[in-house]
């Protein structure tokens, strides 16, 4: 059954058309890969999902209710819809349990005993209780991404977005990113990532998206994807990710 649907949406800035119609079905417990050149408009459509963009036209729904245009309730929407950034984007001057638990308090409504009961536990599981009192600039890169998956986590969401959450990673750092991801995707927690890791999204995705200038070009299972793309520009990708060895 569809939970996340993408209905001919549209992202204009100005005269520059990013997102040219892309419709999209996603079942609950899906993982979803959007692959890409930069500037496809991957992070551009996870954005217009979780209300940080205005989409131009189109409509997105979440388990059946309108969440794009006026009107929506955008603490209703954060609370179901996670998202991870590649920046990390933490509080700087807040503590790693404040960073967790300042949405389930102020928007969910969670009393602070309970959402620091659940903060801890979540960062117990990633491999960080210790540094609940840390501050981020404490905290490598990895460990800062790790936080900020938590912090998503923290409101129970019914989808998890994630934006090219490796990309600001020293390599070495990035697989005990990826392995908290797989544990998600084991969980059976549905998931659309933006991502240059093939072989994540190959190993992985239940659905694998290539976007070319703000358009789905194919969609397909992993398996077809990579190993029979029947769009020549899919090509032509994959033969540059392969030469770049990230595949």
């Amino acid at each position: 059954m569809t939970f996340l649907q993408i209905r001919d949406v549209h992202k204009s800035y100005g005269d520059h058309e990013v997102l040219q119609g892309v419709s999209l079905d996603v079942a609950r417990h899906e993982v979803v890969c959007l692959i890409g050149a930069s500037g496809s408009g991957k992070s551009t459509l996870l954005r217009c999902i979780n209300a940080l963009e205005e989409i131009s036209s189109g409509d997105i729904l979440v388990d059946g209710d309108v969440v794009s245009g006026r009107g929506v309730d955008v603490n209703r929407l954060r609370r179901n819809v996670g998202m991870v950034f590649q920046s990390y984007n933490l509080f700087p001057h807040m503590s790693v349990l404040r960073n967790i638990t300042l949405a389930p308090t102020r928007i969910g409504g969670v009393a602070k005993e309970a959402a620091e009961e659940r903060a801890l536990a979540l960062l117990d599981r990633v491999g960080m209780r210790d540094k609940a009192n840390a501050y981020p600039d404490a905290l490598s890169g990895g460990q800062q991404q790790r936080v900020a998956i938590v912090r998503a986590l923290a409101t129970n969401p019914q989808v998890l977005l994630l934006d090219e959450i490796t990309a600001a990673l020293d390599p070495e750092l990035v697989g005990d990113v990826l392995a908290i991801v797989r544990e998600l995707a084991g969980d059976g927690l549905t998931m659309l990532l933006a991502t240059h890791e093939m072989g994540f999204a190959r190993e992985c995705a239940t659905q694998v998206c290539y976007l070319h200038e703000g358009r789905i070009l194919e969609r397909g299972s992993a398996e077809q994807i990579f190993e029979d793309p029947q769009e020549e520009r899919t090509r032509q990708f994959l033969g540059r990710v392969l030469t770049g060895g990230r595949l």
